[in-house]
């Protein structure tokens, strides 16, 4: 039974992105035990909320299981889950129900200078053994680049990422005739009703990512989509994040898992929950630069196939606490 004698957490400014940062929770057991997690991008409030609140529901108490910690913060949770899977010696991915060993990844490739240069980074890819390539689109950069892409490569897996960009339908229609197998994020989460509308015009499947169930319950009654973008940082805990998997596995839907940001810890659970077996599409972790994790081994993608870690407990992964030191701009122990 996992007891909590000290809580550390450290605030990691990336050197990629805009100011992007990450939030590292450490938990360490009276036995000497430790569990890792990781919130990205976090809330402001997140800070506070561990300092002045959990800590205190968290130190010196007995629990049983992750789900008896309700804290509702994604990297408590992982955290928990970490100790708790370390503690009895057995894999993340086969504690939360995970049955694959290794996993299809896609790779995410962002807008580029000139379609020239994006064919040019995709044959990149395909040379690296990559299968599948998600394009991110946006609005007057989607219809060109994409038409390149697959004269170029007329047998390849493609995806398009449109980033909750759109607002009409024209030019995901046209985009549709380019053989896609799914068009993610097309539209405001919020407004289902064009979601479903896309879907009932188009060959290729629409991926929506929502952060709840209720979410995702709107999308499952008006059929306004075909495919979950599973992104397990978006959601409170793990439990919650394999509820969401469930409910989309049983309306007959595919599933994407996605997390490429953060040190590491994020993609590591990313590639855990991947492991279900509803988890039927690519997984994303390919980005950003594989430099930037502080994990031992690094979570990634070795000729298109990621490893699932079921040889080693928790998340299977070592922390380099030396680089994480390094890397913190600011820390605090309780």
């Amino acid at each position: 039974m996992p007891r909590v004698r000290e809580l550390e957490v450290f605030r990691l400014l990336l050197p990629y992105g805009r100011k992007s940062e990450t939030l590292l929770v450490k938990l360490t057991d009276h036995g000497g035990m430790t569990g890792w997690g990781e919130a990205t991008s976090p809330p402001a409030k997140t800070w506070a909320k561990l300092e002045e609140t959990l800590a205190a529901q968290l130190i010196g108490v007995d629990w049983e299981h992750p789900d008896t910690v309700p804290t509702g913060e994604p990297a408590v949770d992982m955290a928990c889950w970490d100790l708790w899977t370390r503690m009895r010696g057995v894999p993340l991915a086969e504690a939360i129900g995970g049955t694959r060993t290794s996993l299809m990844a896609t790779v995410r490739l962002t807008p580029d200078s000139s379609v020239e240069s994006l064919v040019s980074r995709v044959n990149q890819q395909v040379c690296a053994g990559y299968g599948h390539v998600t394009v991110d689109v946006r609005p007057g950069w989607d219809v060109e680049p994409i038409r390149a892409v697959r004269q170029a490569y007329p047998a390849l897996t493609l995806a398009v990422d449109c980033g909750n960009a759109y607002t009409d339908l024209d030019q995901l229609l046209a985009l549709d005739s380019y053989g896609l197998e799914v068009i993610e994020r097309p539209f405001a989460v919020a407004d289902t009703y064009a979601h479903a509308s896309l879907q009932d015009q188009v060959t290729a499947s629409v991926a929506v990512e929502v952060g709840s169930s209720a979410e995702l319950d709107d999308y499952l009654t008006l059929r306004a989509a075909r495919v979950l973008l599973l992104r397990p940082s978006a959601f409170p805990s793990l439990s919650q994040v394999r509820r969401a998997h469930d409910r989309a596995a049983a309306a007959g839907w595919d599933i994407q898992c996605t997390g490429g940001q953060g040190a590491g810890l994020a993609r590591a659970a990313t590639v855990a929950v991947a492991s279900l077996p509803g988890c039927t599409l690519p997984c994303d972790v390919a980005q950003p630069p594989r430099q930037n994790q502080i994990v031992t081994p690094i979570v990634g993608a070795n000729a298109g196939v990621i490893a699932v870690p079921l040889t080693q407990p928790g998340l299977g992964h070592d922390i380099d606490e030396t680089r994480l030191h390094r890397m913190a701009k600011e820390s605090f122990r309780v």
